[in-house]
């Protein structure tokens, strides 16, 4: 597959014949780019995957293009994408928002009769766990706050303000669409999913992540890492352990 093809997908890493494609989509306020050392990593591992990252519009190389601020629209779009990129087996890897998004493309792709492997949620609350939130209606200078808070953005970002505030329309977009999403409760996953949280994360405890159980027909497992929101960054190594023995046994 020729990644320039591809509106929504980035791939930084060659990866030959691996078995299956995983993508990953980002967190709120997030990029491809934030995929770059899991990618990285996932290679020097050895890992059986094809890891590919979705770039959402409205930062980078899209920064041009309309920010969606609804979860549906933006799964709509991705799954209509990912047609050309499922010549293996998919995998989806989400964290944070990206998991919500995640799960919503995969009940889009179950939908058209794709066999999905599995759904990785990481650091996000099931989807019928929904807080009700308003970070998206705070002025520039709230949102900037949320964003520092949680420590998921790039330094380099954080420490420019002219910089961040010319990705802050994307970051509205992507609050305003994981605070108004609401669970329909349609037909559920018939993947397995593996849930992957933080001990001390402050936007998804362990009951709210534990709750993924209830949106899938299949096995669901919960692994819990030591960190916060983004403890991911800090424990790559041992989440691609995580990876590495789910997709060996989704596989079979």
């Amino acid at each position: 597959m020729n990644e320039t093809s591809s509106r929504w997908i980035r791939r930084f890493h060659q990866a030959g014949d691996a078995r299956v494609r995983l993508i990953c989509l980002p967190h709120a306020g997030g990029s491809a780019t934030a995929y770059f050392p899991f990618s990285r990593a996932a290679v020097a591992a050895g890992l059986d995957a094809d890891v590919v990252a979705v770039q959402y519009p409205g930062r980078q190389d899209r920064r041009a293009e309309r920010c969606y601020d609804d979860v549906g629209e933006m799964a709509d779009a991705i799954a209509e994408d990912l047609g050309p990129w499922s010549d293996r087996p998919l995998a989806l890897f989400g964290h944070s928002m990206g998991a919500t998004v995640g799960y919503e493309v995969a009940r889009r792709l179950e939908a058209r009769g794709a066999d999905l492997l599995g759904l990785f949620a990481s650091a996000c609350r099931a989807p019928s766990q929904q807080r009700i939130e308003y970070v998206h209606q705070r002025d520039d200078d709230g949102l900037i706050a949320a964003l520092k808070e949680l420590s998921g953005t790039d330094s380099a970002v954080l420490g420019d303000d002219e910089l961040l505030r010319m990705v802050l329309p994307a970051v509205r977009g992507d609050y305003t669409a994981v605070e108004t999403y609401r669970h329909d409760g349609g037909p559920e996953l018939v993947c397995p999913i593996q849930v992957l949280v933080g001990d001390t994360d402050p936007v998804t405890d362990l009951a709210e992540a534990a709750a993924w159980r209830a949106h899938t027909r299949s096995a669901c497992a919960v692994e819990v890492f030591p960190g916060g929101h983004f403890y991911l960054n800090d424990r790559l190594d041992a989440v691609l352990t995580t990876v590495a023995a789910r997709l060996r046994e989704w596989l079979g």
